[in-house]
């Protein structure tokens, strides 16, 4: 069982860390991890850990996730790697309706992540998973805007059912696809505001299948 008060005493030690304050309260790390204080205060009291949250602060401060929950330090993992999952965590991407074409590029966090944690979010796990952003309301109410999604990156077979993250020349899509007898490719939101877009096979390139997200709160 994880415990979030050690979690935020650790937390408070990097936010002193950086501001150099002479005291910081829990208001201090509710804002940090951008989550209301009285959300945050709930959370506490329940021991509801915001993992999502958790893990984009660790990302943009170059932390291990690892540390905050289990004290284990990097130089250990060389040690034990058979406990963990390395995830490429490129927390700049969102994947929409469109926005400008997109290539995975070298622009992304290692997240050396306990296999007890992961499997909390991603039941059977193997070596090819990255993570990205949602942007959005496409999917609701399957994925939230601002969630975490996990991509199986061997899983580009289309006629397996679930949701896909297909690289276009209109941007980069999450969606449920499927191929039309026509040959065509349907990209459908799980949100019926917005119809399915129509695509050339040319013109998709399958990024991966969706195997877990961490919702925003």
């Amino acid at each position: 069982m994880y415990d979030l008060k050690v979690v935020i005493d650790k937390l408070k030690d990097i936010i002193l860390e950086e501001t150099k304050s002479k005291k910081v309260f829990d208001k201090d790390v509710a804002d940090a991890l951008a989550i209301p204080q009285t959300t945050f205060a709930t959370m506490k009291k329940r021991n509801s850990i915001p993992f999502k949250e958790i893990m984009e602060f660790c990302a943009t401060k170059k932390l291990s996730i690892n540390w905050l929950f289990f004290d284990q330090a990097i130089d250990m993992l060389t040690e034990e790697t058979e406990k963990y999952f390395h995830i490429h965590y490129f927390a700049d991407v969102r994947a929409s309706a469109g926005g400008g074409a997109f290539t995975f590029d070298e622009n992304y966090e290692v997240l050396s992540i306990d296999k007890t944690i992961m499997n909390n979010i991603i039941p059977s796990m193997n070596t090819n998973i990255e993570a990205i952003n949602v942007d959005g309301d496409s999917m609701e109410p399957t994925l939230q805007d601002e969630s975490i999604v996990f991509i199986d990156r061997s899983q580009t077979n289309i006629n397996k059912d679930g949701i896909y993250i297909a690289s276009t020349t209109a941007g980069l899509f999450i969606k449920r696809i499927r191929q039309r007898a026509d040959g065509m490719i349907e990209l459908i939101s799980d949100n019926k505001a917005y119809s399915p877009e129509i695509m050339l096979p040319e013109e998709v390139q399958i990024v991966g299948r969706v195997v877990g997200n961490i919702e925003s709160l």
